[in-house]
């Protein structure tokens, strides 16, 4: 279904109960929580989204990276919240940013393999976006045709074939424009909420293998958070929903 917009914003929904919404990363699409939508659907209304941009949802140009909180606060609202927000990487900072703004819509936080917190370094960014531009800008590839060199960079190293083809098939499926884009508005995003001042039910999730979001900044943040809750996801990467969704869906089972 769609939420009336503008930007419209696609979504997948199943079950009844307390609403709880997955919000995926800068390579991803709605259809990346499937694992999580059937398996917490016997009692949460289960909703995943397609970001601005992404998937079946409509592009929308100029993004400033506060638009994803601000399409989360219609989504929640159409629903009837507050929900229970679970993000990834991408998906993390936009659940933070819609707590810092929208604070009385979540009533719990899942931050699974999400960096945040720290200053951006302008040069360093530069460098990345100047990275992430060339091959799709400059050299005529495409999504698909770069896909498999960033899944190499994110993947665990015992990744099983079935989920590596999911995240081909993820990262295959983007944009150009739309994702270069929310990568810059993502990488210069520094207005967290200071992590003391978090004051709801929070778990951060990581894969043990994580190289862009590592289990010690996980462990830092977690440890910043009053009350919060860290679980390592064993021989997961990045995206450690898709690459062990037993163990991912059992730690937040427990959270939930």
């Amino acid at each position: 279904m769609k939420i009336a917009g503008p930007p419209d914003i696609a979504v997948d929904v199943a079950g009844t109960g307390p609403l709880l919404i997955f919000l995926h990363g800068i390579g991803g699409n709605r259809h990346n929580w499937s694992d999580q939508v059937a398996h917490f659907s016997g009692r949460f209304t289960a909703v995943a989204w397609d970001a601005r941009g992404y998937g079946d949802s409509d592009d929308a140009p100029d993004r400033e990276f506060t638009d994803f909180a601000d399409d989360l606060a219609r989504v929640i609202g159409h629903f009837g919240g507050p929900a229970h927000l679970v993000g990834l990487s991408m998906g993390g900072r936009i659940a933070l940013d819609c707590w810092r703004r929208f604070p009385s819509l979540v009533a719990s936080l899942t931050l699974a393999d999400t960096s945040a917190g720290a200053a951006p370094d302008a040069d360093r960014i530069a460098a990345f976006l100047a990275l992430r531009r060339k091959p799709l800008l400059e050299e005529g590839k495409t999504p698909a045709d770069i896909a498999p060199g960033i899944v190499a960079s994110i993947a665990g190293p015992a990744i099983l074939p079935e989920a590596h083809a999911r995240l081909i098939a993820s990262h295959a499926a983007l944009r150009t424009h739309s994702y270069l884009d929310t990568l810059a508005a993502v990488t210069r995003f520094a207005d967290f909420p200071p992590f003391e001042t978090i004051a709801v039910p929070t778990l951060a999730i990581v894969g043990e293998h994580d190289r862009i979001a590592p289990v010690e900044h996980a462990r830092v943040m977690a440890a910043a958070i009053p009350g919060a809750r860290l679980e390592v996801i064993p021989g997961a990467g990045h995206v450690s929903n898709i690459e062990a969704p037993a163990a991912f869906n059992a730690a937040l089972e427990c959270f939930l």
